[in-house]
């Protein structure tokens, strides 16, 4: 169901500097009705954005678990077609949850939030079904936007007809300008309504990315992001906000690919539960890893790694800078 239609609170003209950058030494591009736009993906945590993120790119860009706070980068998925007879390129980023910071890791993954939204032509608001009405900070960085607003209703596949219903009618009180669409990203439904709402917002505009780009990460970074996923998804409590995956070696030799990585804790305690008893724990998220670096990358991995103790990390600017999330 697409409740009302593309709405935008402004003229934006942040993405000329963007554009200027990115399309050096790019393919000239002289279709006059190409389009293209930056589509931020927010919210709180756990509502869905990396899932939502993935469906739409149709790659696995992020990774995703059953915990809060998964995502901590903004990551880009860049996706090139043709819609209904117009060329089009949409670069999707996926955001950390926003939060309240509680360490400098935070203040640096709710400023990637902040500037996707300056960058973005489109930005879709994901929320659940279920959410609590608590949203009043995402709303408030929402108001200084000048991108279009989509609101997005995710997990319907778990609520009825009456629920999906009210939630529309309580949304289209409180953020009147967006154009809301119940989906399922698990279940991919809803999707095609999503898509087309998100073409009639992109502007015409000359890709801002060459064609065969999928993504601004570096291959070491989907290594350490797969490393990480395994970190979350076999501990518990503390454990995978405390950790830091950093890729030492990344070798693409002929057969094999040779992946060294560290994997950062914060006590010695914590590097105590992450290799378990006899190595067990550690050897069991190696070969998670490595299953799916293989998939992923296409070819044998040899991975390695290793666990440090770096007290303290999350509040260490000069780490956070080494880390990537500090400019």
């Amino acid at each position: 169901m697409f409740i009302s239609a593309c709405h935008r609170t402004g003229e934006k003209s942040s993405n000329d500097k963007t554009q200027m950058e990115t399309t050096e030494g790019v393919e000239v591009y002289n279709n006059p009705d190409h389009r293209a736009g930056f589509v931020s993906i927010v919210g709180k945590p756990n509502v869905g954005k990396s899932t939502l993120m993935n469906v739409l790119v149709g790659e696995k860009m992020s990774i995703i678990t059953s915990k809060a706070q998964t995502t901590r980068h903004r990551i880009m998925g860049i996706l090139n077609g043709v819609h209904e007879g117009v060329d089009f390129q949409l670069v999707y980023s996926d955001t950390p949850g926003i939060i309240k910071p509680q360490y400098k890791l935070h203040e640096s993954m709710m400023e990637f939030v902040q500037g996707s939204l300056e960058d973005a032509d489109v930005v879709l608001f994901v929320t659940d079904i279920f959410e609590k009405h608590d949203d009043e900070e995402v709303l408030e960085r929402l108001a200084k936007t000048e991108g279009a607003v989509i609101l997005i209703i995710n997990k319907t596949d778990l609520a009825t007809e009456e629920q999906i219903n009210e939630k529309i009618a309580f949304w289209k009180e409180k953020l009147f300008t967006a154009a809301i669409i119940p989906i399922s990203a698990l279940k991919q439904e809803g999707i095609n309504t999503l898509f087309t709402a998100i073409m009639e917002c992109l502007p015409v505009h000359p890709p801002y990315f060459p064609k065969d780009e999928l993504t601004d990460k570096p291959e070491r970074f989907f290594a350490a992001e797969i490393i990480r996923e395994k970190v979350f998804l076999n501990y518990k409590k503390e454990i995978p906000y405390s950790t830091e995956i950093i890729v030492e070696e990344f070798k693409d030799k002929k057969d094999i690919l040779v992946i060294r990585a560290v994997i950062l804790v914060e006590r010695q305690s914590q590097k105590g539960i992450i290799i378990g008893d006899k190595g067990t724990m550690l050897k069991k998220i190696g070969s998670a890893a490595r299953a799916d670096l293989e998939q992923f990358f296409g070819k044998k991995v040899f991975l390695e790694q290793y666990v440090k103790v770096e007290p303290d990390w999350r509040n260490k600017v000069q780490k956070l800078k080494q880390f990537g999330y500090e400019s």
